[in-house]
């Protein structure tokens, strides 16, 4: 059992954006979480292919590989119900 995690925070303007990463067992997934103003607004979990846990395993860097985590949610304006539905 061989248990991998990488954490990266960034701060910017008091919005804090986390990347996780976690591999256990052959398989992993990614996180990115979104604060404003010191509240949780919102995760995105998904599953990493096996080409990129390799990569990871073996300590390469992978460019764009959270590109594809973004909240939609997180930037949304607070609007009317009506627009919600």
């Amino acid at each position: 059992m061989h248990i991998k995690k990488f954490h990266e925070e960034s701060n910017i303007n008091g919005k804090k954006t986390v990347r996780n990463v976690f591999i256990k067992n052959g398989k992993g997934y990614k996180s990115v979480s979104h604060y404003k103003g010191g509240k949780h607004n919102g995760t995105v979990k998904k599953q990493l292919c096996a080409d990129h846990i390799k990569l990871i395993k073996n300590g390469k860097f992978i460019p764009g590989l959270f590109n594809d985590c973004n909240i939609k949610n997180a930037t949304r304006s607070k609007g009317s119900r009506k627009g919600r539905k």
